[in-house]
């Protein structure tokens, strides 16, 4: 059985250097990307698979409706997985629809107007903290804020304070 080591928001899904600290620190062994643009256009379908196999490891473009079938149906064969999705709202749903996910680590969505800073390289909406909050009070996750390994970890009731 495989498992989600783990889950990451990030705009854009797979970004070489990042992915590849990422992919070593997780202990990973393959990227799911849930996106259904990026299942749906070949061209940026292969732009991330071929990004991703600079890693190394196993690269699926996947609907987003799909991460959760391959879930039900295979729960990711054997594979420890960095599960990628572009927004948060498309990251509950996967994990409100069953695919078990201990760590999400929030690492790219810029700033925007009307999105509060958390940390540099990640602005949210009070929205966006409150579904961050049933997903940590409600599914068990650990969500917490980071660009890329090496730097700080921000936790949710850190980023709570900034609301």
């Amino acid at each position: 059985m495989g498992k989600v080591v783990l889950a990451r928001v990030d705009t854009r899904l797979i970004h070489g250097q990042v992915m590849t600290s990422l992919s070593k620190s997780a202990g990973a062994t393959a990227i799911f990307v849930a996106d259904n643009p990026s299942a749906h256009d070949e061209f940026t379908k292969n732009i991330l698979l071929g990004a991703g196999s600079r890693t190394g490891l196993k690269v699926r473009v996947l609907k987003e409706d799909g991460a959760v079938r391959y879930w039900n149906d295979r729960q990711y064969d054997n594979y420890n997985v960095i599960l990628l999705t572009k927004t948060i709202e498309v990251m509950a749903e996967i994990i409100r629809s069953g695919v078990p996910v201990k760590n999400l680590n929030l690492g790219g969505i810029p700033q925007r107007p009307g999105l509060t800073p958390v940390i540099k390289e990640v602005s949210i909406t009070k929205e966006q903290l409150e579904i961050l909050k049933d997903l940590r009070d409600n599914y068990g996750v650990n969500v917490y804020f980071q660009a890329i390994p090496s730097s700080k970890k921000v936790s949710l009731a850190e980023a709570e304070k900034l609301f």
